[in-house]
């Protein structure tokens, strides 16, 4: 059977050359006559894999030396409480913005450690918007500020990187990245901490990576199991229990892959053309409608709906049909969603356009 076009939220389509790659070395490794999947964790073949893995995401996102990479397990739900644990730092409060579902699921993690301070919220209109700095009222006295830069549910994005400044330094800003990590060019220094589950643009599920300034560890909330405390993993290199080494494997050969492509600027050219492409076809009809801010629209997630609901099914059939899979919007919001990650070529969008103005045209 020939590929398809897979538009899944996550986990989600993974480049051709990185499948090849990993299909040619899965029996045995540069010769070395093993798989990935059956090194020893601390054998001189998998350090080498996971210290390459590491520097090339250095490089790939210009992160200084102050800033520690952890390689974990447990998705970013698990950092929903990692985060407090790790960063409260006696403090009793912090800052979150509300944004979408993921937002949500943070937030309700939070609030079983610290207070919370929803400093900014979309929800009086049903999260299809980002809401500005200045909408914003933050407590000077708190641990951190969260957001979520990409909500993958609802389409919504900030593009733009919240400024800190009036903290002078002291407030560090912490961001979910998970649906938008290594799809455009990232200033690092302006986060104290990002974390990102793999299944959407680094690699496959099971891997969960941290970036986080080295100040910022080692005082966690009493009791923290050692397993989820942050400086505990960054002394011990991501070693301190058994990391998921093939997805790692996985994520090296993605961020070989977006070296070759000319890094993050190009592959950001690439996907603001993409996601215009559908929102201008979007846009053009009254068949189609998304109903997020256009200031606000993800790159990543284009959410958008059918006029008339009663045709979703068979424009998913038909959709199925052509080849145009995983566009069903998420059970929370309904409609439909296209996920067009760093991996989804370009002629993938263009095949969804050209069947969306089919269908338009025959049921208009």
């Amino acid at each position: 059977m020939e590929r398809i076009f897979n538009f899944s939220a996550g986990p989600a389509v993974l480049p051709l050359e990185v499948l090849q790659t990993a299909k040619n070395e899965i029996i045995n490794w540069h010769g070395c006559g093993i798989s990935v999947m059956e090194m020893s964790h601390r054998g001189k073949e998998f350090t080498s894999i996971i210290q390459e893995t590491e520097t090339d995401l250095r490089e790939l996102v210009n992160i200084p030396g102050n800033y520690k990479i952890l390689f974990l397990t447990g998705g970013a739900t698990s950092q929903f409480s990692m985060v407090p644990m790790n960063l409260l730092r006696g403090k009793k409060s912090a800052d979150y913005i509300n944004t979408g579902i993921w937002s949500k699921k943070a937030i309700k993690e939070a609030q079983k450690y610290c207070e919370v301070n929803i400093a900014a919220s979309s929800e009086d209109s049903d999260f299809t918007y980002a809401p500005t700095q200045d909408q914003w009222t933050l407590n000077k006295n708190s641990a951190y500020v969260h957001y979520t830069p990409n909500e993958t549910i609802g389409g919504v994005e900030f593009n733009w990187i919240p400024n800190m400044e009036y903290s002078n330094g002291n407030i560090p800003l912490v961001a979910d990245m998970s649906s938008n990590i290594l799809s455009r060019q990232l200033d690092i220094t302006k986060y104290g901490l990002i974390y990102a589950g793999a299944q959407k643009n680094i690699g496959v599920a099971g891997l969960t990576i941290v970036i986080v300034r080295e100040d910022l560890l080692g005082k966690t909330i009493l009791n923290t199991p050692s397993v989820f405390n942050y400086k505990i993993h960054a002394d011990n290199f991501s070693m301190y229990n058994t990391p998921p080494t093939y997805t790692i494997y996985i994520a090296g050969l993605i961020f070989k892959w977006l070296k070759k492509k000319g890094g993050l600027a190009e592959i950001e050219k690439i996907n603001s053309m993409k996601a215009a492409l559908l929102y201008n076809l979007i846009d053009a009809t009254e068949f189609y409608i998304c109903p997020v801010k256009k200031s606000d629209r993800s790159r990543m997630n284009v959410s958008f709906r059918l006029k008339n609901v009663n045709l979703d099914k068979k424009f998913l059939e038909q959709a199925k049909n052509r080849g145009l899979v995983q566009l069903k919007g998420h059970r929370a919001v309904g409609g439909m969603r296209a996920s067009l990650y760093n991996a989804m070529p370009i002629e993938g969008v263009r095949s969804l356009i050209a069947f969306m103005k089919e269908f338009a045209n025959n049921h208009a």
